[in-house]
């Protein structure tokens, strides 16, 4: 585990070793910068299938919407980034911008 800020945590889980990045408490604020530059040491060191685990996050403002998108255009297409168990209010936020269109979204938490 690394931190990511903010109560943020890095982890390696499941047998391809896929990192997941998962944030821990209500609002992403003040966690979207530690977070999306530990994800792009990540990616700086090959790793370009991403897992963000959404699950305690019940809200997120454009700061945490600009970390996502940011991660998301460091693999200039050379990987993927999966949103995992985002909450009803995320869910909105990722239909109202359009970004649904753009992330792969599973129901449930890859922990």
């Amino acid at each position: 585990m690394a931190p990511a800020g903010g109560g943020g945590t890095i982890s390696k889980i499941g047998n391809a070793g896929v990192p997941v990045g998962m944030v821990t408490g209500m609002s992403w604020s003040s966690q979207a910068i530690p977070f999306r530059d530990y994800m792009f040491e990540l990616i700086d060191s090959g790793q370009n299938d991403l897992v963000i685990d959404l699950s305690q996050v019940d809200f997120m403002d454009s700061s945490g919407l600009g970390a996502i998108v940011a991660v998301f255009k460091q693999l200039s297409g050379d990987g993927t980034v999966q949103l995992a168990a985002p909450q009803q209010a995320v869910r909105d936020l990722f239909d109202l911008t359009c970004m649904h269109q753009i992330f792969v979204s599973g129901n449930s938490s890859p922990h």
